[in-house]
């Protein structure tokens, strides 16, 4: 296969200076031979119809075939996009013009009506524009005469059964002239379809007639109205995706920076500027020859995207998923470099042709608001320009307030003084103004003057800090900034993470955007907006001591991603480079370089180490040595969380970083020991026996003392209270078993919670039951009570958006698990069965490892496994570990998207550590086994039952298990 898109640059430039009208399209489909074909069938069965039907679909559809494999050989060849629509669009115009002849002369003898009375075959909506993706509608336009034929209905219907036959969609309407100006007028969707009919076959002039009435009736005049509608209708499409350009399975058609944004400009411009072609917009002034180039390249590269996915998929599948993203990079041509794959370099292309599709969009609004006020009339200009009146801006000599809208006060500001640039968005941010259109238009046009020289000015840099650490809103300053493309010239290393996308699961956005939004999430924290979801970091920005220090820390934590080294050790000799160049001092910098290289840290020892653990909080104690870096730490790690992507964060991951800052402040600030720790759970028992007024003191003494520790300190006071009401409940009628269910819509997951007596396999059960009831395990609590009791709270993912569906579904899962326990129903078969038709996805691979370690806790031994996610995965290891002989009394489940990092704390069966280097060779062989699905089919050797069996001679240790969601 030819490298046709081997980099991001590549040689489009090249192949599009060729004009795509010169396409060669004989070699898609020979007209003659299908034409010679139809009229042997028509000689053939000339009074046999069906037979006739039979033979012309057979012919057409081997045309149609052989038509479209060609167009996809000729993609692979020259890569170009636009050209295979056209072809496509060419070939759909050829079949359908044969089948019009064919039907008017052979079924309906009609090849002698008037000229007048025939009607118009036309393309309209996207087929309009003569392009066409293998799997996309075919929009027609019947154009009926005045004086319209008999045979012209039914001769309609026999076309469109044909096409419908053959496989085609179809939308279509059979309207006169009149009928198509009068729904035009009305309906602003049938008004665009129009603005692009063209004709097919027929009569001719009635597809001239309808343009010529529909320019001067219809367009003339009401160019604000269309463009009004338009943008509207654009900016509703985009909030629908959730408004933003960088989400990593993009819609290549819909979405923000997709196909349709560029056609809306298209429309735009034939509405507006009454042109046919994009080149005319040149010479309106409208569009650089530059831009012109932009326009078409982009046009062209997602074009070539969607073709494939279409061929690819055999269906108009306008998402790029993961599923198809690595079979597109290699049809395109891209190949793994150091530091990012063939598919992330691929995706990093896409995103940036979203971008260039963002600016261009931004130039074009500023165009049409520069023509559309020379076209106002007098006393409308007057009063438009008495609304919108420019003022100076206190304090700036350089730009002016144009109706709350930050403008130039003279065309050579830029060039003039380039640092401008970056002060334009400093005097925006401090004067709450907006940005003209006309502004950021220039902004762009003037990107080249952002050199080194003004890269190392002082003052250029104290702007961008003072920008960055803005108590209003420095996240929208630096996106305008980024969409502009000044954040990347100014900051190099910045642009080198624009548009960079990680293949994987976990990450929702492209790495530019991730960290933009952490900026805006430290900005929330910063201003307390946010205390509600994140209390605890609000609660300590105010004490931290370098709030510029944090600040430049956010924005720069994943900055080397993209890179063969690991991101964080680059990401701060990143740090170290441009801390001095913003003015930071070397303190700071040192600061803002260990907060970026220790950015991971905090999250994983969260949610892959058991926090009772003393071990566990003094080695991450001796790592963070001062509360003022474990207050940074703490707020970085929340940022970088919730910039992750939707439902991500929760407040499970809330808790654990609680409870790991308020035990390393205590180590930290020299008061750690057993006493405190014993004081805030007795604290924490109290509070809760204050929290059940209700309840007779006898039960309030009961059900307080059940919890150890580890409980008390990390569950919130409101799971306690619905723990403790569901612990009593269940005593009351006499249950060993019990489940209690409540759905998380926002979060997108559901929560069950087991009450059931201990067992060595309890967790092995319980996981198995999910995975046998088709449930993904992504969080889990598991505690002991002081009688021998487990108290297991699971979170699953939702399935269902309707909140009694769900609950119903999660009632059924615990019924499930409430059987298996008992005996009553016994789970080998079912996930056998579930085993055999398990699909692993082919988007993600992930290298099984484990590793083994007796120097992470000074009681366990410390078994980590990390590997591609599964249903059933869980099940399975503990299951392994069980076989084992392996007592485990911690284990902590992590996903990150399509991978696994589990951690279990285990002893042997007599509570020591596992010392042995065979042994735990063994172990890891095992569990790469089940990582690896190379495992033996389940065995029948689950318990028949452990309601009657609990394990109360095991050490009440508290299990916690818990999950990246």
């Amino acid at each position: 296969m030819q490298q046709r898109r081997a980099d991001i640059a590549g040689h489009e430039d090249e192949r599009l200076a060729m004009s795509l009208n010169d396409i060669d399209f004989s070699d898609i489909l020979d007209v003659s031979a299908l034409r010679a074909k139809c009229n042997f069938i028509a000689s053939a069965y000339a009074e046999q119809r069906e037979p006739m039907r039979r033979a012309l679909l057979a012919a057409f559809r081997e045309a149609n075939q052989k038509g479209r494999d060609r167009a996809r050989e000729l993609l692979s060849v020259d890569g170009s996009g636009l050209k295979c629509a056209m072809r496509i669009s060419w070939l759909q115009d050829q079949l359908i013009t044969i089948l019009h002849h064919f039907v008017l002369n052979e079924i309906f003898d009609a090849s002698h009506t008037p000229e007048t009375s025939r009607l118009a075959v036309a393309a309209v909506g996207g087929y309009g524009r003569g392009t066409l993706a293998p799997g996309s509608d075919i929009d027609l336009l019947f154009i009926l005469p005045e004086k319209k034929a008999v045979w012209s209905e039914p001769a309609i219907e026999f076309m469109l059964y044909i096409l419908w036959d053959l496989g085609f969609k179809v939308g279509h309407a059979t309207r006169s002239i009149e009928d198509c100006i009068r729904l035009s007028r009305a309906d602003m969707t049938i008004r665009t379809a129009i603005l692009e009919t063209r004709y097919i076959c027929g009569s001719i002039g009635l597809t001239s007639e309808l343009e010529v009435r529909f320019d001067e009736e219809i367009v003339k005049n009401t160019g604000p109205a269309f463009i009004a509608a338009k943008l509207a209708e654009r900016d509703e499409r985009h909030r629908k995706a959730g408004d933003t350009r960088y989400l990593v399975e993009p819609n290549v058609k819909e979405g923000k920076g997709g196909l349709r944004d560029l056609h809306t400009l298209f429309w735009i411009a034939k509405y507006f500027y009454r042109v046919k072609d994009a080149a005319d917009l040149v010479k309106l002034g409208v569009l650089s020859r530059q831009e012109l180039k932009l326009f078409e390249k982009s046009d062209d590269f997602l074009w070539a995207v969607r073709c494939h996915m279409h061929f690819l998929t055999g269906k108009a599948e306008e998402r790029l998923s993961f599923d198809i993203q690595r079979e597109i990079a290699e049809c395109l041509g891209y190949h793994d470099h150091p530091g990012m794959t063939a598919v992330e370099r691929f995706m990093k292309h896409y995103f940036l042709v979203a971008k260039n599709v963002g600016d261009l969009t931004r130039i074009f609004c500023a165009a049409l608001e520069d023509q559309q006020a020379k076209q106002l009339p007098g006393f409308t200009a007057a009063i438009s320009r008495f609304t919108h009146r420019v003022r100076k801006i206190p304090g700036s000599l350089e730009f002016v307030d144009d109706g709350g809208r930050i403008a130039l006060a003279s065309p050579d500001v830029f060039k003039r003084d380039p640092v401008s640039l970056i002060r334009i968005f400093h005097v925006a941010d401090i004067n709450d103004l907006e940005f003209h259109p006309a502004a950021l238009k220039q902004v762009t046009r003037s990107l080249r003057l952002i050199t080194s020289a003004v890269r190392e000015n002082e003052e250029a840099n104290r702007l961008f800090i003072s920008i960055l650490t803005s108590k209003r809103k420095p996240e929208l300053i630096l996106r305008r900034m980024n969409e502009a493309g000044v954040l990347g010239r100014f900051i190099p290393e910045f642009g080198k993470i624009v548009s960079l996308m990680q293949f994987n699961m976990y990450h929702h956005y492209t790495v530019d955007e991730h960290l933009l939004r952490a900026v805006d999430t430290l900005s929330n924290i910063d201003q307390g907006r946010d205390d509600e979801v994140h209390p605890l970091a609000v609660k300590v920005m105010p004490g931290v001591e370098d709030r510029t220090a944090l600040f430049v820390a956010v924005l720069l934590h994943d900055v080397a991603k993209g890179r063969p080294e690991d991101h964080s050790a680059a990401g701060a000799k990143v740090a170290r480079k441009l801390g001095p160049r913003f003015g930071l001092s070397p303190k700071q910098t040192e600061t803002v370089a260990w907060l970026i290289e220790e950015h991971l840290t905090m999250s994983m020892v969260a949610q892959t180490r058991d926090l009772n653990d003393r071990k566990t909080i003094i080695d991450f104690a001796d790592k963070v040595q001062s509360l003022d870096r474990l207050k940074m730490l703490l707020i970085l790690t929340v940022c970088d969380i919730r910039a992750v992507g939707p439902g991500v964060w929760n407040g499970w991951k809330g808790q654990l970083l609680r409870t790991l800052y308020y035990e390393t402040e205590l180590l930290l600030s020299g008061g750690f020991s057993e006493v405190p720790r014993k004081e805030r759970a007795a604290h924490a028992a109290e509070v809760l026996y204050e929290a059940l007024p209700d309840w007779s003191q006898k039960d309030r003494k009961t059900y307080t003392k059940l919890h150890y520790q580890p409980y008390l300190l990390s569950v919130p006071l409101e799971d306690q209270i619905r723990h403790a009401t569901f612990i009593r409940e269940s005593d009351k009628a006499g249950k060993a078993l019990a489940t209690m269910v409540r759905t998380h819509q926002f979060h997108a997951i559901t929560e069950i919670t087991i009450l059931s007596p201990d067992h060595p396999r309890l967790l092995a059960v319980i996981a198995g039951a999910c995975a046998a009831a088709g449930a993904n395990i992504v969080d889990a609590q598991i505690f002991t009570t002081s009688d021998g009791r487990a108290l297991d709270t699971i979170l699953v993912n939702r399935e269902f958006a309707n909140d009694e569906d769900e609950t119903r579904r999660a009632a059924n899962i615990g019924k499930l698990i409430e059987d298996v326990l008992s005996g009553r129903k016994r789970l080998p078969e079912v996930i056998a069965s579930r085993t055999k038709s398990r699909k692993r996805t082919k988007a993600f691979t992930v290298t099984p490892a484990v590793t083994i370690s007796n120097t992470l806790s000074n009681k366990f031994t410390v078994i980590e496994v990390e590997c591609l996610d599964r249903t059933g995965l869980l099940s399975e290891m503990t299951e392994v570990l069980a076989d084992l002989s392996l007592d485990i009394a911690s284990a902590h489940i992590t996903t990150f998207g399509e991978k696994v990092i589990d951690t279990f704390y285990v002893t042997d069966l007599v509570g020591q550590k596992i010392v042995n280097e065979n042994r735990h060779n063994h172990i890891a062989a095992r569990l790469k086994a089940v990582m690896s699905d190379e495992a033996d089919e389940v065995r029948d050797r689950m318990p028949a039952g452990i309601i009657a069996q609990p394990n109360t001679a095991r050490p009440a240790v508290a299990r916690k298990t818990r999950a990246e969601t």
